[in-house]
């Protein structure tokens, strides 16, 4: 193996975790006390780890990776009852992993009404008008994917779409985004909203000239009409997160970051992996300020083996809104609205009381932070809690998408997470822009800037906001383009990673933020056999949207075939 690839995957795991020893060699390959379970021979085994980089064949036994190397060596460890996998020109790398997700998000996503892709109101209230005709009159329609920015005009819409569509059932439709809510008058009606209602803290509500509600509420606005949506039964969270797991599973997913949910979901959660029928890994955030002062009478919970298919680690928070309905909270005014700055959902001392308890607590903090006021707040408040506690924590900031240049060297120096997800900048850059200005892009999407300071990047997709599959991530994480290839060269390429950078990101970085480090993210003897098969090997091109994924392992168990050729 070239000392140039050894050398650059060393400087990439010294860059995970500053401070740290590099780990060694893998385990001698001496013959094994007993026969493997699995043997996977492939074109080339991408392993992550600085020792060994490139290998040929993995084995395993039970959960765990019991030998990495030559196919050949590999034969030493078969016996009557090993399964062989014999993969050619395919690649085999680390358990792809999810950094920040909604999956049960994804579950109700599908299965409730997507207008996604609607490429005007009328669109998407045609949409509304055929789920209608098949519900009975006063069964709310709820659904999610309306994108003002694709529509003529870019204009929010108001309820009068939704009215003509379904003027008896109430209507509900979240932006992509999930930070708006579209809805009809029958929705408001039922929510009690009318020209009298008040904006609530960290909430808008839209108003025409006469100053009534529109139909669009804004972040926490939008709580006055989802409140009166009824619960999903603890039957119907079951088939949602069991569809959505087997979802991210066809994608190549081993685990995911779930990134806040209630205590009714993490409780059918819980019983999914008791029963061991949770398909891949949730390493889980409690969702919102409701949930902070229950964190005085409870633990998070640990998993010293990286082997628990479910952990409630960390309580998800929310500084401001998002770019794309102008819900982020800006230093300066928005360039194409300058009436506004955004929208801070908890202010600098409620961040700061929030950050203290949760770490009081023991727990994991996790800050949905979009504009560059927002990602300050949210670094005041970590860096309040004392030198070094919050990187002892593993506290994050999630998405960290416009960042004031003079606050990207703190992420490094509070040991602070950077939570990022490639593909928003690939949907944002072409009004992104227009939002922001010239001078605040300096600091938007600043992968390579932020890893160039030494902060730890974790990689996701935010589904259901952007599509499941990790391979987009990646393509845009070394691209900076849309999949029709624009712009040329990529968008503020110099922002962009290599291929080992960006599949650290997705591999060895979210093994660290679980707590998971020298357990996961990597394939080495002893670590959990947690594995991705893709249909050949990787290249920093077009070619990573198009990669098949093969087959999938989670803890030594084949979770997902290979697929025939």
């Amino acid at each position: 193996m070239s000392n140039v690839l050894r050398a650059t995957l060393l400087s990439l795991f010294g860059s995970l975790a500053p401070g740290c020893a590099s780990p060694g060699p893998p385990a001698a390959t001496t013959p094994p006390r007993a026969p493997a379970d699995l043997v996977i021979t492939a074109g080339v085994v991408r392993t992550m780890d600085p020792g060994n980089p490139r290998a040929e064949a993995v084995a395993v036994r039970g959960e765990r990776i019991a030998f990495v190397g030559s196919a050949a060596d590999a034969h030493a460890f078969i016996g009557p009852g090993t399964r062989v996998v014999d993969l050619p020109g395919r690649a085999v790398v680390p358990g792809l992993v999810d950094g920040h997700v909604h999956l049960y998000g994804l579950g109700v996503a599908l299965e409730t009404l997507s207008v996604r892709g609607a490429r005007s109101a009328g669109e998407a209230a045609a949409i509304v008008a055929e789920a209608a005709k098949a519900r009975p009159k006063g069964e709310w329609i709820t659904g999610r994917g309306w994108d003002q920015n694709l529509w003529p005009g870019a204009a929010f819409p108001t309820r009068a779409p939704l009215d003509a569509a379904a003027p008896e059932h109430p209507v509900a439709l979240r932006r992509v985004d999930g930070h708006a809510l579209w809805a009809n008058a029958a929705a408001m009606r039922a929510a009690g909203v009318g020209k009298g209602t008040q904006d609530p803290p960290g909430g808008r509500v839209l108003r025409d000239a006469a100053g009534e509600p529109t139909g669009v509420f804004i972040d926490s606005a939008m709580g006055l009409v989802e409140a009166k949506i009824p619960a999903d039964p603890p039957a119907v969270r079951e088939r949602r997160i069991l569809r959505a797991a087997e979802r991210a599973l066809s994608s190549g997913l081993t685990a995911v970051h779930e990134m806040g949910v209630d205590d009714a979901t993490v409780a059918v959660y819980r019983a999914l992996a008791a029963a061991g029928r949770l398909p891949i890994r949730v390493h889980a955030y409690l969702a919102g300020e409701g949930s902070l002062e229950g964190l005085r009478g409870r633990a998070p919970d640990v998993d010293p083996t990286g082997t628990a298919m479910f952990v409630l680690r960390g309580v998800k928070l929310f500084a401001d809104g998002a770019l794309g309905s102008r819900g982020a909270a800006l230093l300066a005014p928005y360039e194409d609205e300058p009436s506004t700055s955004g929208l801070m959902l908890m202010d600098r001392e409620a961040l700061a009381r929030a950050a203290r308890l949760v770490a009081d607590a023991g727990f994991q903090l996790a800050v949905h932070a979009i504009g560059d006021r927002a990602n300050r707040a949210v670094l005041d408040a970590f860096e309040a809690l004392g030198p070094g506690r919050a990187a002892a924590l593993r506290f994050r900031v999630e998405h960290a998408q416009i960042v004031a240049p003079e606050d990207l060297p703190r992420f490094a120096a509070l040991g602070v997470i950077a939570s990022m997800q490639p593909t928003h900048a690939t949907s944002d850059m072409p009004w992104a822009p227009a939002r922001l200005g010239a001078d605040r892009l300096e600091g938007a999407y600043a992968w390579r800037s932020l890893r160039a300071s030494g902060a730890r990047l974790v990689f996701g997709s935010d589904f259901p906001v952007e599509e499941v599959s990790p391979l987009l991530g990646l393509y845009a994480a070394v691209t900076r383009q849309d999949l029709s290839g624009r712009p040329p060269g990529g968008w503020m390429p110099a922002e962009r990673l290599d291929l080992d950078e960006a599949l650290l990101a997705f591999t060895a970085a979210p093994a660290h933020a679980a707590w998971a480090e020298g357990q996961r993210g990597r394939i080495a003897p002893g670590y959990v056999a947690d594995l991705t098969v893709l249909g050949r090997d990787l290249a920093p091109d077009r070619s990573l949207v198009d990669t098949p994924v093969d087959m999938v392992v989670v803890g030594g168990r084949v979770a997902r075939a290979p697929r025939p050729r």
